[in-house]
């Protein structure tokens, strides 16, 4: 259950307890804290441990420089890091860097990886049970790998055609389309996951784990059938917060595995991601003539700048032009 909140002592005084608790009194996703937690400790131990409030701006650029020139590191991640330690200073400390005079380098702009209706067709072909069904959702409706895996047995709507996403990127909400393709075997799951919860209650489990404070305010839902997971792992976990064993859903990495075999197997020589399903759903739904519009709700972006790097997608290679080599045959 990584993807669970650790509990953190309200009354500790430690640096780290104090800004986990103030990271969640500003309601940042728990993936967003693991994140934040990460590189500010790293720049602590970069500069051997000295406490942050002791150090500003100028340590700051040292630690970036770093990145930048000693390690490597990407754009994407020197703004990442950047992005850290500004929340570190200005937000918890209350000592904005006012002057950092370091700059990231412009961010390259990547092309997402697609595959083809027969890549994903063979691939699919390659899968089996709940792993198929995952990445058919992932497809179907342009879910994205975490939101598959957090799907609740109520967030499937068999009369509206909808799925609805709980908390997605962002901390917001959205409905999908619920292909019809995958009405019977989402309802095939369902009745797996029923079987399933009512073998759980009788050995003492059964209980979901419910986000924030749900738990407390509704007591008796975590043990229905509505809150339990539409894709369960085949073991049971103990809840970080609690100590208490539960299952919890399918582990990210289960599913990556599943998808790199299939991919290997169908003999597609793309790279091997779970969210170029996505990429695929976007990209294949603006070939069929869809407007952007209606691709960036379903998808769930906030700006349609984002969803317009598909346009670029589909027009690669093609544009109606005739190369020059093609003439010489």
């Amino acid at each position: 259950m990584d993807d669970v909140s650790i509990p953190v002592n309200p009354r500790s005084s430690r640096f780290m307890d104090r800004l986990r608790i103030f990271m969640r009194s500003q309601g940042l996703a728990w993936r967003t804290e693991q994140t934040y937690i990460s590189w500010i400790k790293r720049y602590i131990f970069f500069h051997h441990k000295k406490h942050p409030q002791e150090m500003g701006a100028a340590e700051v650029e040292a630690f970036l420089q770093n990145l930048s020139i000693n390690r490597n590191c990407s754009t994407a991640t020197q703004t990442l890091a950047l992005n850290s330690l500004v929340f570190l200073y200005k937000r918890f400390l209350s000592t904005p860097l006012d002057n950092l005079k370091y700059k990231p380098a412009i961010a390259p702009k990547r092309l997402p990886v697609v595959y083809s209706r027969d890549e994903i067709r063979a691939a699919i072909s390659k899968m089996r049970g709940s792993y198929r069904l995952m990445v058919e959702i992932m497809y179907g409706s342009g879910l994205r790998q975490a939101e598959v895996l957090s799907l609740r047995v109520k967030d499937i709507d068999f009369d509206s055609q909808n799925i609805f996403v709980r908390g997605g990127k962002g901390n917001k909400d959205r409905a999908t389309i619920l292909p019809s393709q995958l009405r019977e075997p989402l309802r095939d799951q369902i009745q797996k996951v029923d079987r399933l919860h009512l073998e759980d209650l009788a050995e003492g489990f059964g209980e979901a784990y419910m986000p924030n404070a749900l738990g407390r305010k509704f007591p008796s839902a975590a043990s229905s059938l509505c809150w339990q997971y539409v894709f369960p792992s085949a073991k049971i976990s103990k809840d970080p917060r609690t100590g208490t064993l539960r299952r919890h859903h399918v582990h990210f990495s289960s599913l990556g595995k599943h998808v790199s075999r299939a991919l290997k197997a169908a003999g597609v020589n793309k790279p091997a991601r779970c969210h170029s399903f996505r990429h695929s759903f976007a990209t294949h739904l603006l070939e069929s003539g869809y407007d952007l519009r209606t691709i960036q709700e379903l998808l769930g972006h906030a700006d349609v700048t984002t969803t317009e790097i598909y346009t670029h997608v589909i027009n690669r290679g093609g544009k109606g032009v005739l190369s020059p080599i093609d003439k010489l045959s």
